[in-house]
């Protein structure tokens, strides 16, 4: 069976914050292994005056300047690929919360196209209608949708059969219990204490029987 590879198209006006994340570690693999293709646009490339001016001042009045509804329109049109089953995200603080099950429910997507905003955000048009959904990634605000984009980039990737190798099985595990590494006793001075301590990893982990490892970690998994 064919590996399903997913493209995720993020448009933004500074497109050197994404690539520098995205070439590195575990999507860096996932792209050159032909599992995911990450493509970073630059809005500016969309605009259709000779300033390349992406924003504009807010109608009826306020603070900070509003991103044009033209050039990302343009941009989506022109990214949307036929025959690809497309969602198109605008990142906002009014959106839908990102969690786990969401990043599961993008996977069955074949296109994702992340709008990042800047400024005091961007034409209602937008939302309205060109993008498919609004997410939010936490009850506050950023300057603008590059981290948010960042964040369902990976999440979402994780969850894409061959990204993660060897290391799948842990995805739905990894957090829920805690993790320990060598050595298994260390010293340490205690700040608030003024006092030594020895700190030891627990007895079930060290032991090597894996069914005690399985009954330690089985109690955060009811926890959590």
């Amino acid at each position: 069976m064919k590996q399903k590879k997913l493209l995720i198209n993020i448009l933004t006006i500074f497109p050197e914050m994404i690539t520098s994340y995205t070439n590195e570690s575990i999507l860096a693999r996932a792209v050159e292994k032909k599992i995911l293709k990450i493509s970073t646009h630059n809005i500016r490339d969309y605009t259709t005056n000779k300033h390349k001016k992406i924003d504009d001042k807010p109608y009826g009045g306020g603070a900070g300047m509003v991103m044009m509804f033209q050039p990302i329109a343009d941009a989506v049109k022109k990214l949307k690929k036929k025959n690809k089953k497309t969602r198109v995200i605008l990142f906002s603080t009014r959106g839908k919360t990102f969690n786990h099950k969401e990043a599961k429910r993008l996977t069955k997507y074949d296109q994702l196209i992340l709008i990042c905003g800047r400024y005091e955000g961007v034409d209602e048009r937008v939302a309205k209608y060109v993008a498919d959904e609004e997410i939010s990634i936490g009850n506050y605000i950023l300057t603008g949708g590059e981290l948010p984009a960042l964040i369902l980039t990976d999440a979402v990737s994780r969850k894409i059969p061959g990204v993660l190798g060897k290391q799948a099985s842990l995805e739905e595990n990894q957090g829920s219990y805690p993790t320990y590494t060598r050595p298994a006793e260390v010293i340490w001075n205690n700040p608030k204490t003024k006092k030594k301590q020895l700190l030891k990893v627990p007895k079930q982990l060290t032991q090597g029987k894996h069914k005690e490892i399985k009954l330690w970690r089985s109690k955060f998994d009811k926890q959590s």
